[in-house]
């Protein structure tokens, strides 16, 4: 069974591995570079850097979210200069709690490439372990991945609003419980959730440190969704939610459903156009 996380120990030990690909997926939303740079001081050897917005994103339009889900050709191409093959374990990064690295998780095997999993501790974990570091970016590697996109992983805002009416359908909110209840939204324009959601927040999934929970702590903390016949996951903008989404599979979940433009879809309906921004 392909593995959803790895310790930092075993991916030091098969840095050499030619079946190993390892992405660097460091990001900060409210400074858009920092990952870049961070990634140029330093990054696991012969990790390559895939930038939320650049790589793993589409543009923005006037709906569909902050992040709408990257081209999968363009993606694919990308992958290639990285060395992806079907025999490729993808091992990803971040120091953000798997806020990105989940991501990038997700969006490979959405894409019909399995053989994905995140780093247990991320980079901060790898480092203080006493693991190599480095500033040198490595080439491009010759690639082969062909994307399959899965539509049936993905829903939009009409099949959500289908769905409330569904009782056996459970629409999980990944966001903290404060912008779940509406107290604050330091983001979008409009504070609240989608009516009937319920808050599963995709911090919950890991300690403080960036490790995740056992697989016997997450089935617990999933237990109340067990009996759902369908689960579709949101957060802000389709990102964290992917948190959430490897919480469900390492808690042997069936996989749940992403909306993908999430909260910034639904509300950008809910403003004037006057007050709508890319």
């Amino acid at each position: 069974m392909i593995p959803y996380a790895v310790t930092a120990s075993w991916l030091a030990e098969h840095l050499a591995d030619p079946t190993l690909v390892i992405a660097d997926c460091r990001f900060d939303l409210m400074d858009t570079q920092r990952g870049q740079r961070e990634y140029r001081q330093g990054h696991i050897p012969g990790a390559y850097y895939l930038d939320l917005e650049q790589d793993l994103s589409s543009p923005r339009q006037l709906h569909g979210g902050r992040h709408p889900l990257p081209d999968p050709e363009k993606l694919a191409a990308r992958f290639n200069q990285m060395g992806v093959t079907p025999e490729t374990l993808v091992v990803a990064y971040d120091d953000s709690r798997f806020a990105y690295a989940a991501r990038c998780w997700w969006v490979l095997r959405w894409l019909g490439h399995e053989r994905a999993a995140v780093l247990d501790g991320g980079y901060r974990g790898y480092v203080e372990a006493g693991y190599p570091v480095t500033g040198v970016i490595p080439p491009p590697r010759p690639g082969n991945f062909n994307p399959h996109p899965r539509s049936e992983w993905v829903v939009d805002r009409a099949a959500v609003i289908a769905a409330q009416g569904d009782p056996g359908t459970v629409i999980v909110d990944a966001r903290e419980p404060r912008r779940y209840r509406g107290e604050i939204e330091p983001i979008d324009p409009v504070a609240g959730h989608i009516p009937g959601a319920v808050n599963y927040p995709w911090q919950a999934i890991s300690d403080e440190q960036g490790r995740l929970k056992s697989a016997a702590e997450l089935q617990a903390y999933w237990q109340p969704l067990a009996t759902a016949k369908q689960i579709i996951v949101y957060c802000g903008s389709g990102v964290t939610a992917c948190v959430d989404l490897l919480g469900l599979a390492i808690a042997g979940f069936p996989p749940a459903k992403l909306y993908a433009g999430s909260w910034s879809d639904w509300c950008s309906y809910l403003v004037a156009p006057d007050n709508r921004s890319l």
